[in-house]
């Protein structure tokens, strides 16, 4: 194979972009989901390359596809060289601070339909020459195998491949329907919780709540056995609403059903532990413009949406 890559074309490039994300993805119909074209399109596209440079790339078969020693050294030159043209790219339509291109955003499904959308909106506005897949699941994603520029998550990043990068932090409240206190007053101490029927959202708590008061820094922890366990804010914050239980959820979640007394807070001096919202991304050598912009609204936009979002 011809190891001249360096006068290759805008088309051939693209065709370059194709291979690379058929082998990242794992097969064709993943390539051409992720770059919102077809199968038999992808296929020819990567027919074309081959016929180009005059190599098979990929041995496929109906279940296996496998890179031929000539497609691993492609593979390889290709992402050097696409990595050099993004670098060419976002310095020059970013030069005049407008970049131009598609983001791939991954965000959680509560806060990607309600908190999130407002900084997303900031972005676009600002920068008219960009578009955003908005993605909303509740995982991290493989950034590379899926074509994801960054993820937004809630709660700590362990994974150490991964850069975070801290936008805010949650704060966490228990809350009941007054029909599941039948009457009483509200509890005050949580020490009066732990008799409670009670809910679990299950990413965060299943067996225990903590509690730790506002002023003094105390904090009380005690067991639960949830009557209904489950990994959707909205349907902890729907059960809570139909008295099945009491709950832990994101303060801001709960300020409407609060100021309207459809719950109430339970312990009102004492919260959860917050929970961190970060921007996660693959730490690739270069950073296209998109996503620099991105991170910068992100980190501005982000905090001053969940801080306009307090509880009554």
């Amino acid at each position: 194979m011809s190891n001249d890559l360096s006068t290759i074309g805008s088309d051939r490039i693209a065709l370059l972009e194709t291979f690379v994300r058929i082998v990242e993805a794992g097969n064709l119909s993943a390539a051409a989901a992720q770059l919102g074209s077809t199968q038999p399109t992808v296929s020819r596209r990567l027919q074309l390359l081959e016929r180009t440079l005059g190599v098979r790339l990929l041995h496929r078969s109906t279940h296996r596809m496998n890179l031929t020693e000539d497609g691993t050294l492609c593979y390889e030159r290709a992402k050097d060289l696409l990595a050099g043209w993004q670098m060419l790219e976002s310095d020059v339509r970013g030069a005049d601070d407008q970049p131009t291109g598609h983001l791939r955003v991954l965000a959680p499904h509560a806060f990607g339909q309600q908190q999130l959308i407002g900084p997303v909106a900031d972005y676009l506005r600002r920068y008219p020459r960009m578009t955003v897949e908005w993605l909303l699941h509740d995982r991290m994603p493989d950034f590379i195998a899926e074509g994801i520029d960054c993820a937004i998550r809630v709660g700590e990043i362990s994974d150490p491949s991964v850069v975070a990068l801290r936008l805010a932090e949650v704060p966490r409240i228990a809350v009941a329907s007054p029909t599941l206190l039948g009457g009483r007053p509200v509890p005050q101490h949580p020490d009066e919780l732990a008799d409670l029927p009670w809910l679990a959202l299950r990413t965060f708590y299943r067996g225990e709540v903590t509690l730790t008061h506002a002023g003094t820094g105390e904090t009380v922890s005690f067991p639960i056995r949830p009557r209904l366990s489950t990994d959707g804010l909205q349907a902890i914050r729907n059960a809570a609403l139909l008295g099945l239980g009491a709950a832990i959820a994101s303060q801001w979640a709960l300020v409407d059903d609060l100021a309207a007394g459809r719950l109430v807070q339970l312990a009102p001096d004492w919260q959860a532990p917050t929970l961190p919202v970060s921007l996660v991304y693959h730490p690739a050598r270069h950073q296209p413009a998109r996503l620099r912009r991105f991170i910068e609204v992100m980190r501005v936009a982000v905090p001053l949406a969940f801080r306009a979002v307090q509880a009554p």
